[in-house]
């Protein structure tokens, strides 16, 4: 064991350096502000300010599932009271150059949370741990030329397709967890392909990302067995083609792909570290992070760099005459070569959603299966691995969706970057920082309307069932059903001021039986700034 002294001396150091790069990191995100900010003054620049204080309390360990979801990673916790505040400048994409900025702070208390952690002389032991009691959602700048745009800093994604306030979740980019810090290039919006006459139009993104969340999964961690893995990058890229969108038919078609590279991955064994390894980040990790490609020996990733995560996305809209519109989409999940040649069966995403042109007591309606059973990856031998080899039949049903060998799970500070209706590694009170529960078939429904200009509701249900993981599948299956009602007021004699309630539960035993109420008030204002 180590001496009271050493222990004292890493303490004292871990916090030095988490202030030391906490300070380097506002420094730099808050100069970028201030030199577009700086510029702004010499133009008028309409800035949108919003501030809020969110409370919210219940049973059981953390929020209910969709009181918790899909937003952004900011409410976990059964019981927290917090204050938000953000600024920003909205880009202009209807003017050959534009920019924007942003900034958003989260901060109060939340409560915590026991979770297991193993101790050489008292075995496994209670940890608690809680969210940050502040902490910076959001702090970019950006900027756009004609139809290509940079983002740099941190900014919150969400599907690039989906209804993100009634749909259950996209796979791979669903706006679940926080956002990290790093750079981003793409097209704004969809732009005509030329010689097409506008009848085919493309969008696209491509950016690095750092997650802060390293000190998270060594909080978390149980330090028994398995492995820890931080400091790691993130890339996450898409495209899609679409027809012409003034027509009443209109299809999509596209992917996502991200992956997970780089990083420090730390194996303990009865408590003890075995290795410690680090992983590539030069110049060739990051292209071989972005093609998919060998990871040409390095250590770590011989096989294929980092941890890939993607989908092929299709999306068929017809719009009425009168503005509704209704659209039929699919999402098909893939971990490797086999998912990309679609051999996982139905596995993936299944939707219908229908939406009013106007408002209406049902302005929108979405439904959805999710699949994850049929699973396709080599269990324990894949024959193209080796060439020449005699063995050419393999077992199949082990892309183990979301894990890798390597890193720890799709996930940023435990929450699921992809879909939220698979449990995350947040919800494994014993320390292990993986999925448990990835052969999962669900399904949900969301509904929203308009109860007068001043009146607006939500309301979502969700039956889930699970077996395990390919590699340690349960004898019985797990379940979980999962339901949320929610109404906003927003008065017309205050405008921007906005109240909002939420009830919700969890009933079942995936996610154990967690309720909960939660009240926020909201007030979203403008000024111009400048001459």
């Amino acid at each position: 064991m180590k001496s009271p002294t050493r222990k004292r001396t890493d303490i004292s150091e871990h916090i030095k350096r988490i202030t030391n790069n906490m300070r380097k990191y506002f420094r730099r995100c808050f100069a970028a502000l201030a030199l577009l900010a700086a510029f702004a003054t010499q133009a008028q620049v309409q800035l949108d300010y919003e501030a809020s204080f969110t409370a919210n309390a219940g049973g059981g360990d953390f929020a209910p599932h969709y009181m918790a979801a899909n937003r952004g990673g900011t409410l976990t916790q059964s019981r927290s009271a917090l204050v938000q505040a953000a600024l920003w400048h909205t880009m202009d994409t209807t003017r050959r150059l534009s920019y924007g900025f942003g900034a958003e702070v989260w901060g109060g208390y939340t409560s915590g949370t026991d979770y297991l952690r193993y101790s050489a002389t008292d075995g496994m032991v209670a940890n608690r741990q809680h969210p940050a009691r502040f902490w910076l959602q959001q702090a970019y700048a950006e900027g756009k030329y004609r139809g290509v745009f940079l983002l740099l800093g941190q900014k919150q994604q969400q599907s690039p397709f989906l209804l993100n306030d009634l749909t259950s979740g996209d796979l791979v980019m669903s706006g679940n967890a926080r956002p990290g810090a790093g750079f981003a290039v793409g097209f704004v919006n969809f732009q005509n392909i030329p010689f097409t006459k506008g009848w085919v139009q493309i969008t696209g993104q491509i950016g690095y990302y750092k997650f802060a969340d390293g000190h998270w999964l060594e909080n978390h961690y149980h330090y028994l067995n398995s492995f820890v893995t931080t400091r790691y990058w993130y890339n996450y890229k898409n495209i899609y083609f679409r027809t012409n969108p003034t027509k009443p038919f209109v299809f999509t078609i596209g992917g996502q792909a991200a992956c997970q590279f780089g990083g420090t991955v730390v194996r303990y064994d009865k408590g003890v570290e075995q290795s410690r390894l680090e992983m590539a980040t030069n110049a060739k990790a990051f292209w071989r992070a972005l093609i998919a490609g060998s990871g040409g020996g390095n250590r770590g990733d011989d096989f294929v760099e980092g941890n890939h995560v993607g989908s092929w996305d299709i999306i068929g809209a017809y719009r009425f005459r009168n503005g509704n519109r209704l659209r039929a989409y699919y999402q098909s999940p893939w971990e490797d070569g086999s998912g990309i040649g679609k051999l996982n069966g139905f596995d993936g995403l299944w939707g219908l959603e229908f939406t009013t042109g106007k408002p209406s007591v049902v302005s929108g309606v979405v439904v959805e299966y999710l699949d994850l059973t049929n699973q396709s990856g080599p269990i324990h031998w894949a024959p193209r691995d080796h060439e020449g080899t005699p063995l050419t039949d393999q077992a199949t049903g082990a892309d183990d969706y979301y894990n890798n060998y390597t890193y720890n799970g799709y996930q940023n500070r435990g929450q699921s970057i992809g879909s939220p209706m698979v449990k995350a590694p947040i919800y494994n009170q014993d320390g292990y920082l993986r999925y448990t529960d990835n052969l999962l078939r669900a399904v949900h429904v969301g509904i929203k309307g308009d109860l007068g200009s001043e009146w607006h509701y939500r309301a979502m249900v969700s039956y889930r069932k699970a077996w395990g993981t390919p590699f340690f599948p349960r004898a019985e299956g797990v379940h979980e059903t999962s339901m949320l009602v929610e109404a906003r007021y927003q008065p017309a004699r205050v405008p921007g001021l906005e109240a909002k309630a939420q009830f919700a539960l969890d009933r079942g035993n995936m996610m154990g039986d967690n309720t909960g109420a939660l009240l926020s008030i909201i007030y979203h204002g403008n000024f111009t700034l400048g001459k």
